[in-house]
């Protein structure tokens, strides 16, 4: 068995930080998590969630200094693996070094993906989206169904994944809910017509490769 050390994280703390040089990755059990970069004058991009089953760290198993920060979105818990014993793995096991190989061009996808909605999609699209992708991805965990799912991050957070300011954010949220597509309270995003928030996202699930 892979030796691991399991480490619950409180809500809004580092997991990684930027710069920091890690010699273990690892792989989230239970919480949300995000990466992002943090620039000079405090402004932050987020760029990426994760929930569990996800690693969001395997880059640096080959890129030594990390050049963003990993932060639990709520309390979150997590497995590290030490790097030697997951190189040790990779060299023995053709499976695990294709899965992950895999895991890291879906990555990639999402990225991708995140890189349109900010260039292209308009700020109601760009939350529609987001609200849609993780929907999909969470239900593949079996952490929503029914079209609901548990949704902690901040007002802040929320405009920082989206390049937006707060108050922009808070409009285009408004925006969804005047259309009936989404209600959000008490941290549950319920999405009342998943067609249309499909439709006003153009989303499209292929990119995730879940099937």
């Amino acid at each position: 068995m892979l030796p691991f050390a399991v480490r619950t994280f409180p809500g809004r703390t580092s997991i990684v930080h930027e710069g920091d040089a890690p010699k273990q990755c690892c792989l989230i059990l239970d919480g949300w998590a995000y990466r992002c970069r943090t620039l000079a004058n405090g402004q932050r991009q987020i760029f990426a969630f994760y929930v569990p089953g996800d690693m969001p760290d395997i880059e640096s198993l080959h890129l030594h200094v990390m050049d963003q920060g990993l932060v639990a979105i709520a309390q979150t818990t997590v497995a590290f693996v030490a790097h030697k014993d997951m190189r040790a793995l990779i060299q023995s096991n053709t499976n695990v070094a294709m899965a992950l190989w895999r895991d890291t061009l879906i990555d990639a996808t999402r990225c991708r993906e995140r890189v349109i909605s900010l260039g292209r999609r308009q700020a109601v699209g760009r939350m529609a989206h987001l609200f849609c992708e993780m929907y999909v991805r969470l239900r593949t965990v079996a952490l929503a169904d029914d079209l609901r799912y548990l949704l902690p991050l901040t007002q802040a957070e929320l405009a920082d994944a989206l390049g937006l300011s707060s108050v922009h954010a808070n409009r285009s949220l408004q925006e969804l809910r005047k259309m009936g597509l989404v209600t959000l309270h008490r941290r549950e995003l319920i999405i009342q017509d998943w067609s249309g928030l499909a439709t006003t996202a153009e989303f499209d699930p292929s990119y995730l490769h879940l099937i």
